[in-house]
């Protein structure tokens, strides 16, 4: 049944959980470009599907606007898939279970996809909408946006017409951003042998942490659990004999960690003191980010004796090593834009599993050369330990454009109807605006989204009463693009 049929504005809404029942998390991109390309279908409109499940659907102008711009409206169709701990949502196969509380429109469980099933669902409504007054539009959905804006750098844009791009892909009503930051993913594979250990064997996790998007998030100093396992594991390390088994955190490079185990073998001998150990560390953490952290929680189950394959104590101290000294959170800030952040890195993914240690790490800047430096730094620290290191999902910075035809028209409107100044801002964040402005010579685009919070993360939530107000702003935005 649907819950948000009553909801305003209704045909966003309902496209809105139509998408929700769709199973599209990245790398799951076909399901979501055969919901798009019906739609197309049904409505009579001309659709291109590439290979990589890009859409671009076409809308004809509407009356007294056949010699306008063209607009590009762009989103993304895929979301990031995170749970809390325990749920059994499945990602491939479920349809997430949506909850209204208040003005909120959440998930249960697990993140929302306001991040970008938003921007589709407004898409959807504007190409249905036969009273929208607009320049032609070519509404733009691409794929696996969260794994390092891939389908954006993979299309061909010779397809499009427009010189004008509105974004969706922005979570602050009232802001409208001119610019973003570059990235990459930094892959490192350290060293792994292993053998053989028979002993009590503990389970422990560190959880309760808030998690959140690491460009956008970075600079609210969360903590990370990636970055504090590698602390437990040092702290233990020097207080008593034990081998590792296991380590596992984090599912996204581009999510700060929010929960991370590890499994350990030790003496039995040793059970108090590291109960004691992981009592005294939780409080210290606690005490640390209190404000941004206030519930991290570590937990410790004890297995029983067990025979398990375990790290050889030099590849132990290599992953620790690293944990304790692999760069994260802000390493710089912007000299000309004020509490803009220029440069960070984000320990998004360990997993250390028979198969050997696998590490990925988000890496952002506004300039090139910062972004390939820090790049470099993880690299430096990777084979020093003898790892293997590669570079995936680089994708260029969006220079920073203070003043643009589009602006001035999309603030002016904005002025208009709320009474208030538009903040015009770059930020942090990777957008693909970046990518288009890359491809298309002359390209004019801004991004901007109604408020969205804690995205990337299982608290996402979505103000319902700030959609509608978007909503409401884009139709006058089209209006006056005449």
């Amino acid at each position: 049944m649907a819950i948000l049929s009553n909801i305003e504005p209704q045909r966003v809404f309902y496209y809105f959980e139509e998408i929700c029942k769709i199973p599209h998390a990245s790398y799951n991109s076909a399901p979501i470009a055969e919901y798009l390309q019906g739609f197309a279908k049904e409505h009579s409109l001309r659709c291109h599907r590439d290979e990589y499940d890009n859409i671009v659907i076409f809308k004809d102008a509407s009356a007294g606007y056949e010699d306008a711009e063209t607009v590009i409206i762009q989103g993304h169709s895929d979301m990031v898939a995170e749970k809390v701990v325990g749920s059994q949502h499945d990602f491939a196969t479920d349809s997430l279970k949506l909850l209204v509380e208040g003005d909120y429109l959440k998930a249960d469980g697990t993140t929302l996809g306001g991040d970008d099933g938003i921007a589709v669902a407004y898409a959807l409504a504007m190409l249905e909408d036969a009273t929208l007054e607009s320049p032609a539009l070519e509404v733009v959905i691409t794929a696996n946006e969260e794994v390092g804006l891939l389908g954006a750098t993979q299309m061909d844009m010779s397809i499009l017409k427009g010189t004008r791009l509105i974004n969706l892909d922005s979570e602050e009503e009232g802001v409208l951003l001119a610019g973003c930051a570059g990235g990459l993913t930094a892959c490192c594979v350290l060293p792994s042998i292993y053998q053989e250990d028979t002993n009590i064997c503990f389970e422990i996790t560190i959880d309760g942490l808030n998690g959140g998007h690491s460009g956008i998030e970075i600079n609210k100093n969360r903590a990370n659990a990636n970055i504090l396992m590698g602390r437990l594991l040092h702290m233990l390390d020097t207080q008593m004999e034990y081998s590792l088994a296991q380590v596992n955190g984090g599912n996204k490079d581009n999510v700060i960690a929010n929960a991370t185990v590890a499994l350990i073998l030790t003496k039995a001998n040793n059970r108090n003191l590291l109960n004691s150990l992981i009592q005294s560390l939780q409080l210290d953490l606690r005490n640390e980010y209190l404000g941004t952290d206030d519930n991290i929680t570590i937990s410790i189950n004890d297995c029983g004796e067990a025979t398990k394959a375990v790290l050889q104590p030099a590849d132990k101290a290599k992953l620790i090593f690293f944990l304790m000294n692999v760069p994260f959170g802000v390493q710089k800030m912007s000299g000309n834009i004020v509490g803009l952040v220029e440069t960070s890195a984000n320990l998004g993914c360990v997993q250390l599993n028979s198969k050997g240690m696998f590490i990925k790490c988000s890496v952002r800047s506004l300039h090139q050369s910062a972004k390939l430096a820090l790049a470099e730094k993880i690299e430096y620290l990777t084979e020093f330990l003898g790892g293997e290191f590669t570079i995936s999902g680089e994708y260029p910075a969006w220079e920073y454009q203070p003043k643009s035809s589009l602006q001035k028209t999309m603030t002016k409107v904005y002025q208009a109807m709320t009474g208030k100044e538009m903040e015009v801002i770059a930020i942090h964040a990777g957008l693909e605006c970046g990518i288009f402005y890359d491809k298309i010579a002359n390209l004019d685009c801004v991004s901007l989204g109604p408020d969205v919070f804690d995205v990337h993360s299982p608290n996402e939530r979505l103000s319902i009463s700030s959609v509608e107000r978007t909503w409401k702003y884009l139709r006058q935005v089209l209006a006056k693009l005449k």
